[in-house]
C-alpha cells in the first residue's frame, strides 16, 4: 500500500509525491487522514525535503502488534511531538517535550506529515477526540490549542485572575475562548479596532486598539499578558497594566534577542515564562476542556491538494487567515 503525502521543496513549491506503507511494529498506528491545520510553522518549512503538516486528524485504519487501546475506526489527532526517550528527568515527571531526544516536526519522521492521505505514529503520542469535537475544529487545537492552553497552565492562570492576550490571530482568538471558560477577566489588545466585535464574541471582556497608543488603561491591572502576535511587541507600552508579579508568556516565534526593561522585572518580580505546545496530559485535558466548553477555532476550508495547500500557505503568508486554515480530504 502506498499513500499520497504533500511535501516542500526547495523552491518553496508544494509536491504530491506517493510513500509506502511501512510494516506496523510495536506500537504504530497507520492514521487514515481526514483534516490537518496549518500553522505557520508549515509555511517555514515549506522549502524543506519533508512532508508538511502537524496538526494531523482522522481515524484509525490498522494498528500494531502492540497497539493496547486504539481500535480500527477511532478518532485520532497528533501535535507537533512525534516521540521521546521516556526515561530522562523531563519524561518521568511529565515533561516530556523538553526530552534531549524528543523527536519534533520539522526535525524527526521527515517522511511523515499531516498534509498527506495517511501518516504512521506511535500510540503514545496520539489523542483521542472526544466526540463533542468534529474533526475539523480538532486540527488546529493540535498545536494551536496544546501551545496556549499549556501557556496558561505553566503560568498557573487562575479563574480569579485578568488575563490580557496580545493579538487576535491563529492563537489568540483561541485564548480568549480558554481564558474566558477558566473564569477569567480577558483584555484583548490589538493593532486596530477593526477586530474589536469578533474579540467581544470569542469572550474578551474588554479591548484596546494599540496602534499609535503612548499609554494603556484597563479595568484591572493584568496577572498574565499572552502574546501571541508574530512580533514581540514594545514592553513598555504595557508595563503600566501588568500587576506585580504578572507572568508574561511569549508566543511569538523570532529569532531576535528579547529584551525587556530590566529594572521593571527584577522590582515587580515580573516573571516571563517559554513554552511550547503541551506535554501529553496538558494535550489530553485541552482536547476535554474545548470539547466540555464549546471552544472551536474559525476556520477557512481548503481542498488537500497542492494548488489548496498552495493557496492556504499564501493566505497565511499574507495575513489574511482568519483565523486558521484547514485542509479537508
Amino acid at each position: 500500500m502506498s499513500f499520497t503525502v504533500y511535501k516542500g521543496s526547495k523552491d518553496g513549491s508544494i509536491v504530491q509525491s506517493s510513500s509506502k506503507k511501512p510494516t506496523l511494529k510495536r506500537d504504530q498506528v497507520l492514521v487514515k487522514v481526514t483534516h490537518s491545520g496549518v500553522c505557520y510553522t508549515d509555511v517555514h518549512y515549506k522549502a524543506a525535503d519533508m512532508v508538511l503538516g502537524h496538526e494531523g486528524v482522522g481515524h484509525v485504519e490498522e494498528v500494531g502488534p502492540d497497539v493496547h487501546s486504539l481500535k480500527k475506526g477511532d478518532r485520532v489527532g497528533w501535535g507537533y511531538e512525534h516521540d521521546c526517550c521516556g526515561r530522562c528527568n523531563h519524561c518521568l515527571s511529565g515533561w516530556e517535550t523538553f526530552c534531549p531526544d524528543r523527536k519534533m516536526y520539522g526535525h524527526a519522521d521527515l517522511d511523515q506529515g499531516s498534509f498527506a492521505s495517511h501518516a504512521v505514529w506511535r500510540e503514545a503520542f496520539l489523542f483521542r477526540i472526544p466526540d463533542a469535537l468534529d474533526n475539523e475544529s480538532a486540527a488546529p487545537l493540535m498545536c494551536g490549542g496544546s501551545t496556549v492552553f499549556n501557556a496558561m497552565v505553566v503560568a498557573g492562570v487562575k479563574s480569579t485572575d485578568t488575563v490580557g492576550i496580545v493579538g487576535i490571530g491563529g492563537l489568540g482568538h483561541l485564548a480568549i475562548q480558554f481564558a474566558n471558560k477558566m473564569g477569567c477577566h480577558v483584555v484583548v489588545f490589538s493593532g486596530t479596532d477593526s477586530k474589536r466585535e469578533e474579540a467581544m464574541q470569542l469572550g474578551a471582556h474588554e479591548f484596546h486598539a494599540t496602534k499609535g497608543a503612548t499609554e494603556l488603561k484597563v479595568q484591572h491591572k493584568l496577572s498574565h499578558l499572552i502574546v501571541s502576535t508574530s512580533a514581540l511587541p514594545d514592553w513598555k507600552l504595557y508595563l503600566d497594566v501588568l500587576d506585580s508579579r504578572a507572568t508574561i508568556s511569549p508566543l511569538t516565534v523570532s529569532d531576535k534577542p528579547f529584551t525587556f526593561p530590566h529594572t521593571a522585572l527584577v522590582v515587580r518580580g515580573l516573571r516571563v515564562q517559554g513554552g511550547i505546545v503541551g506535554s501529553r496530559q496538558v494535550h489530553r485535558d485541552m482536547l476535554d476542556f474545548a470539547a466540555f466548553h464549546g471552544i472551536k477555532p474559525m476556520v477557512v476550508r481548503y481542498p488537500m491538494t497542492a494548488e489548496g495547500i498552495k493557496d492556504c500557505l499564501r493566505t497565511l503568508e499574507e495575513g489574511k487567515m482568519r483565523y486558521r486554515g484547514v485542509l479537508a480530504v
